[in-house]
């Protein structure tokens, strides 16, 4: 479990494999810390450490994760969002967000709105009916708050010290990014469906 709260910005060092593939990531953790076999959210994509060095650890993603994904997107040189796996009792300051993505996000528009910048997102059909404004979503890892709804596209403000720190200061229009709906939205459409 995670918490949307990103704390460091890590870069894809290397690919390789066909079918499952295996992504060499720098960052600035304290490599030393993270056993093998920890769970890490790379641009919200939950996956588990097989490997470190120095400064790097290496993850393994299967042909369905890059599918459903934006990993198989990914270049050396890539910057992604980085958030190590919460502990019973750390400070849960996004909102709790699995590492499973339901889907695959675009950018259509970014504006400015004071000294932050307003991304509005598309989502595929089949998500729009789980975002609600001044709801959560995790995108690329990152909790935001919802601001409007409008059919199959959502806004959020993403202020200066986001864009620094996250790969937001780097998303155009067009970009694609990885979109995890609200854990709540997801049970409570479940219980509400009809048999």
């Amino acid at each position: 479990m995670f918490t949307g709260i990103v704390t460091d910005l890590g870069e894809v060092l290397d690919i390789s494999g066909k079918g499952d593939v295996l992504f060499k990531i720098r960052t600035a953790f304290k490599v030393e810390d993270v056993p093998i076999g920890a769970s890490i959210a790379n641009n919200g994509v939950c996956l588990t450490v097989i490997d470190r060095g120095a400064d790097w650890f290496a993850v393994q993603a299967s042909a369905e994760t890059l599918d459903k994904t934006t990993l198989g997107e990914w270049k050396p040189g890539t910057r992604i969002n980085l958030e190590r796996a919460m502990s019973l009792g750390d400070e849960l300051g996004g909102h709790i967000v699995s590492g499973h993505v339901d889907g695959v996000a675009t950018v259509v528009a970014i504006r400015p709105e004071n000294d932050s910048l307003r991304f509005s997102f598309e989502v595929p059909d089949t998500l729009k009916r789980f975002i609600a404004s001044k709801g959560s979503v995790a995108i690329d890892g990152v909790s935001l708050t919802v601001n409007e709804v409008e059919g199959a596209r959502f806004g959020v403000n993403i202020i200066p010290h986001t864009r620094a720190v996250t790969a937001f200061g780097g998303y155009q229009v067009g970009s694609r990014v990885n979109l995890e709906i609200d854990m709540l939205a997801r049970y409570v459409a479940r219980l509400l469906e009809k048999d």
